[in-house]
């Protein structure tokens, strides 16, 4: 008999390399620059979905959420924050719609030592935003990092 694989109805994916997972921030553009100048993270919640933090700061245009930053982590350091404060909340697609699976998002401060890297992906978000606008779907999800299944440790 034929059995459909499908998506466990929570599932961690993520941006990473062998050393390394990739979370996102919403922030207003103050708290940004000093993160990006200082390189740390800060407090407030991450995602590892780019397209969960899209929704959450409606593309970089939500009030006090108009920059969006990738920060990278170490695969301890994200195990350890996994191990916090976490909310499972409706993965999205692209358009905001919800999926029938659920993404991480963690709630609390990054520790220093997990940061490897902050960069700004508002840019990103943004062409991604102004594409789906004029109907290029097409070309939009070419901009969306690829995010596989995190294993967990």
């Amino acid at each position: 008999m034929f059995e459909e694989k499908r998506v466990p109805d929570r599932q961690v994916r993520a941006t990473q390399t062998d050393t390394t997972v990739r979370v996102y921030r919403s922030c207003p553009p103050a708290v940004a620059d000093a993160a990006l100048e200082e390189q740390r993270g800060g407090a407030g919640p991450v995602t590892p979905s780019f397209r969960l933090a899209a929704y959450d700061s409606e593309n970089g245009r939500k009030p006090g959420h108009e920059r969006i930053l990738a920060i990278d982590l170490t695969r301890e350091g994200f195990e350890q924050a996994l191990q916090g404060h976490v909310e499972w909340v409706p993965e999205r697609d692209l358009d905001h719609t919800p999926l029938d699976f659920q993404a991480v998002r963690i709630v609390g401060e990054l520790a220093e030592e997990w940061i490897t890297g902050i960069t700004d992906v508002t840019s990103v978000m943004r062409d991604i935003a102004g594409l789906l606008a004029t109907d290029q779907l097409h070309l939009a999800v070419k901009l969306v990092p690829h995010e596989p299944p995190y294993e967990l440790g």
